[in-house]
């Protein structure tokens, strides 16, 4: 496992729809174990390939508590999401030392291949949920501030570049 190198916002790759996963090979499994690693290192919950410059449409997410519950999807699609919102106060490390609170459903149900190749339909509540829609918004080339109004986003960027 490598920790990998995180591309900087504004690179043109973290704008881009990432391709799916034809199948999970030996390399698709290195690549998540990549980012496991890089995952670990930032520190965070979640990791989309695109914010390592592949793209591809993997993600890694573990929000556990003792960070032992990896959780490896490639081509993640959300089927249902709850009415219930939650507000969790989200960055990036593309676009470190700002962050905001951000709305989004406080329960997801997921469609995605695991490990194994295989098709999972899994809920995810809470932080979880949260961390999941978030690498699936970077896989469509959407970073969490596009979730903010047009003034709140600007603030954030401005900030961000004078850091």
């Amino acid at each position: 496992m490598t920790v990998r190198k995180l591309i900087p916002w504004p690179d043109a790759r973290l704008r881009k729809a990432a391709a799916p996963v034809e199948q999970i090979t030996d390399e698709v499994r290195g690549i998540w174990d990549d980012m496991i690693a890089t995952m670990d290192a930032m520190p965070g919950v979640g990791l989309a390939a695109p914010q390592i410059g592949v793209m591809l449409q993997l993600a890694v997410v573990d929000a556990s508590q003792g960070r032992n519950k990896r959780i490896r999807l490639a081509n993640p699609k959300v089927l249902q999401a709850s009415v219930k919102l939650n507000v969790h106060d989200e960055a990036s490390p593309n676009l470190p030392g700002v962050s905001a609170k951000i709305a989004r459903p406080r329960a997801v149900t997921v469609q995605y291949l695991d490990e194994t190749g295989a098709e999972v339909e899994r809920d995810f509540v809470g932080l979880e949920a949260t961390s999941v829609q978030h690498q699936i918004d970077h896989l469509a080339g959407k970073m969490y501030f596009d979730n903010l109004s047009k003034l709140k986003r600007d603030m954030l960027i401005k900030r961000a570049r004078k850091i």
